[in-house]
């Protein structure tokens, strides 16, 4: 074979090869080199991570690429994260979803949420005090100080404040202070430690009450040693709350979505242990949801929030 002919084959097999690599290059996966999910850490950041670190060992074998965590303090870490496209996916509350999409109904997109023991697709914001203190009811903390977790929170701002006023306790007018801890439990610690009178957070509000109930904050309280419920009262309890989804960025890959989302809605019979942990506690499983399951609270936001603030 002539060194013409000879070239000419080879530069075929080149091209051919780089051809099948042109293939594969336009895989997803290129597009997406890593996969990073968000978790709301606040002040438990090292054990949330630890709690998720399941999680994320299934999502590498499913996706088939280097995935990691990033737990954020607080809700506006979360949100912005997601709405730059620095995190794919996340778990996140109900206002923290409508505030997303209020602010870019292209972000992300809701994909599955928990379902309780009851079968609800939600959870109650409660209002509680010391169980040692002199508060018996709603109208004993009138003057007293409450304790929110943040404004990006539904159960820990957003639907106790408004839910307080629509029933005639303007929270701004009937409490004589009122605060922001940044996190579910550190709004339970500051009302244990006497910093707060009162304060808010987020449970499922059915099953064991000694446990805290079968999921929530004050569930992952009593289970990492930090909370004993005969410490506590409960005053107020809220309507059910739209629970909070699981999302995506809608620019993300059509089947990233469909694997992480399949993921999601196994985790429960492949894992449970995984599973609670994800969830915060022993829901049933994981159902797929839409976003007009969150059309109420999204139209609470849009039309000023609580006190006209948007929040």
């Amino acid at each position: 074979m002539s060194f013409t002919r000879r070239f000419a084959v080879a530069a075929i097999c080149v091209a051919t090869s780089m051809a099948g690599w042109g293939y594969a290059r336009a895989d997803w996966r290129d597009e997406v080199p890593e996969f990073r999910i968000g978790i709301l850490g606040g002040e438990l950041e090292a054990l949330q991570l630890e709690d998720h670190a399941c999680l994320k060992a299934r999502a590498e074998q499913a996706l088939g690429l280097p995935v990691k965590l990033f737990a954020s303090r607080d809700y506006t870490g979360m949100t912005e994260g997601l709405l730059t496209g620095r995190l794919h996916a996340a778990a996140l509350g109900a206002a923290g979803y409508a505030g997303i999409f209020l602010q870019d109904p292209d972000a992300v997109e809701p994909i599955v949420t928990a379902v309780e023991e009851d079968g609800t697709l939600g959870y109650r914001s409660v209002l509680l005090v010391r169980a040692d203190s002199p508060y018996q009811k709603l109208e004993d903390l009138r003057g007293r100080s409450l304790m929110f977790t943040e404004r990006l929170s539904a159960s820990g701002f957003l639907i106790p404040y408004h839910e307080l006023s629509e029933q005639g306790y303007d929270p701004g007018r009937f409490f004589g202070r009122l605060g922001f801890s940044g996190g579910h439990p550190q709004a339970v610690a500051a009302v244990l430690a006497g910093q707060a009178d009162a304060g808010v957070t987020w449970t499922s509000g059915i099953g064991d009450h000694a446990a805290g109930y079968s999921r929530g904050n004050l569930r992952r309280m009593v289970e990492r040693g930090m909370l004993d419920m005969s410490n506590l009262r409960i005053l107020w309890t809220s309507e059910l709350i739209p629970a909070g989804p699981h999302v995506v960025r809608k620019d993300l890959p059509e089947e990233a979505k469909e694997i992480y989302r399949d993921l999601l809605l196994n985790l429960a019979d492949k894992d449970r242990r995984c599973f609670e942990r994800v969830a915060g506690g022993n829901a049933v499983d994981f159902e797929p949801i839409t976003h007009d399951h969150y059309a109420a609270i999204i139209k609470i936001r849009r039309n000023g929030g609580v006190n006209g603030s948007g929040s």
